[in-house]
């Protein structure tokens, strides 16, 4: 039987961006053929995925 799928659970926040950055956003989710909204939740995904933790490793380290 054919279900839908929901998606995920979201709630709505408020962020203050420099313009520059959203034309740029606004831009890459046309050409995408995205919404500004999906393309905003991989750029996080992906930024906090590949998120250099090496200072704060060196800093828990540094305080043992």
């Amino acid at each position: 039987m054919f279900k839908i799928q929901k998606g995920y659970d979201s709630e709505s926040k408020t962020f203050r961006l420099p313009v520059e950055l959203i034309k740029k956003l606004e831009d890459l989710a046309v050409k995408n053929k995205l919404s500004l909204n999906q393309l905003v939740i991989q750029c996080l995904n992906y930024a906090i995925s590949n998120l250099d933790t090496t200072e704060d490793d060196e800093k828990t380290h540094d305080s043992k």
